[in-house]
């Protein structure tokens, strides 16, 4: 989805990972903008029913009072168990696979690419690595559709 809306808004390209190397760039997201967005695509996943035993919750933050650690994401809740998950984007450049763990893990300041979780979020990166496909340009409109 969020190469479908760097179609649409070119400088979402500008949007890299964490932010270190973007300071005053022009598309660039913090974690408050990518959990909004992430829950935004959720939401259509669930919208869409491709989001079965899962539900939709609202932006989690960790650290609210210290500015210098302070972080939002998204979390979708399994129904079965109830465990949250967060859905961290944050941590990837535009167009790649967000971070996921489980909320209370999250919430501890874990990495989710270190053990235990990096079996979940090593690769692939990005959906093209996912689904083997082409740059989304390349597709042309019927990439647009929904079937």
């Amino acid at each position: 989805m969020e190469l479908l809306a760097q179609k649409f808004q070119p400088m979402l390209a500008n949007d890299l990972a964490i932010n270190d190397s973007e300071d005053g760039v022009e598309g660039r997201m913090d974690c408050v903008d990518s959990a909004s967005n992430t829950t935004t695509y959720l939401h259509i996943l669930r919208d869409i029913r491709e989001l079965a035993g899962w539900t939709v919750s609202s932006p989690k933050v960790r650290s609210l009072f210290d500015l210098t650690a302070v972080h939002w994401t998204a979390v979708i809740i399994d129904t079965e168990s109830g465990i949250p998950w967060s859905v961290d984007s944050w941590f990837r450049p535009n167009g790649h696979l967000p971070m996921v763990m489980p909320l209370p893990s999250w919430m501890d300041k874990k990495k989710a690419w270190e053990p235990p979780f990096e079996r979940i979020n090593s690769t692939p990166h990005s959906i093209h690595e996912l689904c083997h496909t082409q740059p989304l340009g390349i597709l042309g409109p019927a990439a647009l559709s929904f079937q």
